[in-house]
C-alpha cells in the first residue's frame, strides 16, 4: 500500500514537473537535453524528500513503540530491524539477570557475614549497611554523625585507614578494629567501613599474660619461701637456752625476729597457693542451670548476715531463662561479689559519722538490649575512686588492708571461662559489679 502511494506521488510529480518543463520550453526554448536533465533531478529530489519523511516517521513510531512496551516496535515481523531488536532485548535482559543475581548473592553474603560493613558517600551518609553494624554498635542509624568520634574518625579520614577506638553506647563498652577503603565508584566518591570487636581478643590477651605473669612469679617466690621458712625455724630452734648476750632484750628481738621471719613466709607462702588459683583454674563444666533458683539460694544463706549488719538486701529477678554454666564456679563468683559488698557497708557504717541513709545491697537479674542475661550486685556505699576503677581487675591489686588482690580478678576470669564478663558499672552512688553471660 505504502508503496502504491510512493509510486503514484512520484508519477504525479513528474508528470506535473514534465508540464512546467513543457511550458518552459516552448516559451523560452530550452534543448531536449537541458528538459531531460531537469526531469531527472526534479525525480530525484521529491523521491529523496519522500524517502526522508519516511524515515522520520518510522524513527518516530519506534521509540513511540518502546515508551509504551510494545516489543513489536510496530514493524512487521519479517522487518530486519525487529530481529536486531530482539537479539539485543536478549542480550540485556541476560546482563540483567546476571546483575541482579550478584547484587542478591553479596547482599545475602553482607547479611550472613558476622563483620560489621557499611558504605557511606562523602558526606557521611549511609548507603548500604548490613545487620550485623546495628547490632555491634547497639543501634541503627543513618549518617555517620550520629557515631560520635568513630563517625567523625571516618569522615575525616583522607586515605585508607586501619584503626582501633573506644565505643560506648548506654553502658555497652566496646573496642572496635575499623578498616576504612576510600573509592571512586562512577564518578562518586564511597567510604567503605568494615568495623570489629576486638574487645575479647584484648581481655583474652590480657588474661593470657596475667596467666604467664602468676606461673613465673608464684614459681620463683615459692621457691625462695620454702627455704627461708625452713630456715627461720630451724634457727630458732637451734638457738641454745644459755646463750649470753650483753643484753636480755637482744636475745628476745633475736627470738622474736626469727619467730616473726618465720610466721610472714608462712602467710606468704599460703597467699601464693591462692593466687595460683587464677592461673591453674579449672576449665568450667557446662550444665543447663536456672540463674534465679542459684541467685535465689545464695540471697538467701547471707540475709542472716546482712540482719545482723543492718543492712537491708533486695533480690529482684526479671527472667527465668536457662543458661549453661557451671554451677560451683559461678556460685564462687556471686558469693565473693556480694560478701565484698556486705563487707565494704560494714566498714562505711563503723568509720562513717553519718547515717542519714540505710545501707542497702540490691542483687538484680534481668536482659541487657543484647539479650544477655545478668546478675547486678550494687550497694550504696562510698564507691570505687575513679582513679583505681582500672586497676581493680589487676591480680595482686587490692583496696583492702587484708586484701589479697585475687577475687575480683578471679572472678572475672571464671566469667571469661563462660563466655560472659565481670564489669564495673559506674553509679552516681556506691559500686555495681555486673556479671553478663554470653
Amino acid at each position: 500500500m505504502r508503496a502504491n502511494l510512493l509510486l503514484s506521488f512520484s508519477i504525479t510529480t513528474l508528470i506535473s514537473v514534465s508540464a512546467l518543463l513543457s511550458y518552459v520550453l516552448q516559451t523560452h526554448g530550452f534543448s531536449a537535453t537541458t528538459l531531460l536533465i531537469m526531469l531527472v533531478a526534479a525525480s530525484l529530489i521529491a523521491h529523496i524528500f519522500t524517502l526522508f519523511k519516511r524515515q522520520q516517521k518510522q524513527a518516530e513510531m519506534v521509540i513511540r513503540a518502546l515508551a509504551n512496551g510494545d516489543s513489536t516496535l510496530g514493524l512487521g515481523q519479517q522487518h530486519p530491524m525487529l530481529k536486531q531488536f530482539e537479539q539485543v532485548k536478549t542480550q540485556m535482559q541476560t546482563a540483567r539477570f546476571n546483575a541482579e543475581q550478584q547484587a542478591q548473592f553479596l547482599q545475602a553474603l553482607l547479611i550472613h557475614v558476622d563483620l560489621a560493613v557499611m558504605v557511606c558517600d562523602d558526606n557521611g551518609e549511609v548507603i548500604e549497611s548490613n545487620p550485623a553494624v546495628s547490632k555491634l554498635l547497639g543501634k541503627s542509624f543513618r549518617h555517620l554523625h550520629e557515631l560520635g568520634a568513630v563517625g567523625e574518625l571516618i569522615l575525616n579520614a583522607e586515605h585508607n585507614i586501619r584503626s582501633t577506638t573506644y565505643w560506648q553506647n548506654g553502658e555497652q563498652h566496646d573496642t572496635l578494629s575499623i578498616q576504612l577503603s576510600i573509592a571512586e565508584i562512577q564518578g562518586k566518591v564511597r567510604r567503605v567501613v568494615s568495623l570489629q570487636s576486638i574487645h575479647d581478643q584484648l581481655q583474652l590477651k590480657e588474661q593470657q599474660a596475667y596467666k604467664r605473669l602468676t606461673k613465673v612469679l608464684t614459681h620463683e617466690i615459692a621457691n625462695s619461701i620454702t627455704p627461708l621458712s625452713s630456715l627461720a625455724d630451724t634457727c630458732s630452734n637451734l638457738l641454745p637456752q644459755e646463750l649470753c648476750f650483753d643484753e636480755l632484750e637482744d636475745k628476745q628481738d633475736l627470738q622474736l625476729a626469727l619467730n616473726t621471719l618465720a610466721s610472714r613466709t608462712a602467710h606468704l607462702g599460703d597467699f601464693i597457693a591462692r593466687f595460683r588459683q587464677v592461673s591453674s583454674l579449672p576449665k568450667p563444666n557446662l550444665t543447663p542451670a536456672n540463674l534465679a533458683d542459684m541467685l535465689t539460694h545464695i540471697v538467701a544463706l547471707h540475709q542472716q548476715q546482712a540482719r545482723e549488719l543492718q543492712i537491708d538486701m533486695e533480690l529482684t529477678i526479671q527472667s527465668q531463662q536457662l543458661v549453661m554454666l557451671d554451677s560451683s564456679q559461678i556460685e564462687q563468683v556471686l558469693v565473693n561479689l556480694i560478701k565484698n559488698a556486705l563487707e565494704v557497708l560494714k566498714s562505711n557504717q563503723k568509720y562513717s559519722t553519718e547515717n542519714a541513709t540505710q545501707a542497702r545491697v540490691e542483687i538484680s537479674l534481668a536482659q541487657n538490649a543484647s539479650q544477655q542475661l545478668y546478675i547486678e550486685i550494687n550497694d550504696n556505699g562510698p564507691g570505687i575512686s575513679e582513679h583505681v576503677i582500672d586497676m581493680i581487675f589487676v591480680p595482686f591489686f587490692t583496696t583492702k588492708q587484708q586484701g589479697s588482690g585475687i577475687g575480683l580478678s578471679l572472678s572475672r576470669q571464671i566469667m571469661l571461662n563462660h563466655g560472659g564478663d565481670l564489669i564495673y558499672v559506674p553509679k552516681p552512688q556506691g559500686a555495681c559489679f555486673r556479671c553478663v553471660f554470653g
